[in-house]
């Protein structure tokens, strides 16, 4: 797949655009320079061509505390390139730091394209030749927040993309072990494998890439990844662990399911929880592996006692899929491969928009939203518009009087009436008049 990436000095606007092209609010957006620092991965589709975007920090000079990580990971993201957006601000001078990411994508010698965003009206659109100083040949005018030039903008980035069929590959179950280190996941790949495919090792941190196994399963294909140990940010000291983890996050925002594997001896931490908010934020199924099952006393006794703990731990993920096993002795292993299964299907479940309605009809009967101000929620239709994870899309009256509690009630009736174990879904409130 063709990787499209964006790099420009803070405050330039490549959160909005990446933002734009993706067509979600994923990237941070403020007034305020060096709001982006890691790098943050998307995939558009475009016209039945499909790339992948990648949103960076912005590069200045200066000694800013995390100057020396941004250049780093927008490296890493240069050298990931295809097609390199370089994007500059239309309303200001070119300035020091701008020549610096030029003279930087000149010894890439990748593909440029200069982006100069925040052209919002036609005389500053007359403006943008002073840009060709940069020295690259190709130039397009933007303005993210007033969606101009972007169509101009997708049909440059995908003029050399074939339109394919759905690639073969984006139908298989695709997976991820996450975790901290030394937790065992690279033993769990060699377990489900049945092989010694990866390095095992009591050293933390063997595992320096994020590795793709093709294997089969009862007859069908299934893609596993295992990733390095995720360490904590404060602990991170080498670039090779930085790009580990940089690594680790691009397989969770490729995979449909991730696998948080945890420690039975060690228990549960405030990272794996960490951990397990990564792939929550990017919208993945979950799986809880409690691995190491070997070395618990009274198994029967302790599961119980597991159970109530990752409910009270986990409150916030309370639909994943639980499995406790040992990759070392391959006891309980058969129970993995099934879990994983079950959250990959509701993952990309679709309900019938006649069922949810009527389940929605019946939860709003059973308890009305509350009023504010003398108003109160109505709900005029509700219809699934997306999967990988569920999407619902709630047509309101107003969805400012949308409260909290009243969405979390909601999404509980779905859950009660329909099979999301294992995944997240998501609640989106439109006003009827809205597209």
């Amino acid at each position: 797949m063709k990787t499209v990436c964006l790099i420009g000095r803070p405050n330039t606007g490549k959160s909005s655009l990446f933002n734009r092209l993706i067509g979600e609010d994923r990237s941070i957006i403020m007034d305020m320079p060096g709001i982006t620092r890691d790098r943050i991965y998307g995939e558009v589709v475009y016209q039945d061509k499909k790339f992948s975007v990648i949103d960076t920090g912005g590069l200045e000079l200066g000694e800013g505390n995390f100057r020396e990580d941004i250049l780093m990971q927008a490296t890493f993201a240069i050298d990931e390139a295809d097609l390199i957006l370089f994007v500059v601000d239309g309303k200001t001078e070119l300035n020091q730091s701008d020549y610096m990411i030029r003279d930087m994508l000149l010894k890439a010698k990748k593909e440029v394209l200069v982006v100069v965003n925040k052209i919002d009206n036609p005389k500053r659109k007359e403006e943008i030749y002073r840009f060709y100083e940069l020295g690259f040949e190709n130039l397009i005018a933007t303005s993210a927040s007033h969606k101009t030039g972007i169509k101009e903008l997708l049909e440059f980035i995908t003029k050399d993309i074939p339109v394919k069929p759905a690639n073969e590959e984006d139908s298989i179950c695709r997976f991820c072990l996450i975790g901290r280190p030394n937790v065992g996941k690279s033993s769990l790949v060699n377990a489900v494998l049945n092989e010694e495919r990866a390095i095992v090792s009591d050293v933390a941190g063997t595992t320096r890439d994020a590795t793709d196994s093709m294997f089969t399963y009862h007859g069908k294909p299934y893609i596993m990844v295992d990733t390095a140990g995720i360490r904590k940010r404060g602990k991170i000291y080498e670039n090779v662990e930085k790009y580990s983890l940089l690594r680790s996050m691009k397989a969770i925002e490729k995979s449909d399911v991730c696998v948080l594997v945890l420690d039975a001896v060690e228990g549960i931490t405030l990272h794996d929880k960490h951990i397990a908010g990564m792939a929550i934020e990017a919208g993945k199924a979950l799986v809880l592996c409690v691995n190491k099952w070997d070395k618990v006393e009274n198994p029967d006794q302790a599961i119980k006692k597991w159970q109530e703990l990752l409910k009270y731990e986990f409150q916030f993920a309370t639909y994943a899929k639980v499995v406790f096993l040992s990759a070392l002795t391959k006891k309980r292993i058969h129970l993995f491969m099934p879990e994983v299964i079950a959250a990959y299907e509701n993952h990309e479940r679709k309900v019938k928009t006649s069922l949810i309605n009527t389940v929605i009809e019946e939860a709003v009967m059973l308890h009305q939203p509350p009023s504010y101000k003398g108003k109160r929620l109505k709900i005029y239709f509700v219809n699934q518009e997306g999967v990988r994870p569920p999407k619902f899309v709630f047509y309101v009256n107003n969805k400012g009087l949308v409260h909290f509690s009243y969405e979390r009630y909601l999404e509980n009736k779905i859950r009660e009436n329909f099979d999301f174990t294992g995944t997240p879904i998501q609640l989106h409130f439109k006003n009827r008049k809205e597209e």
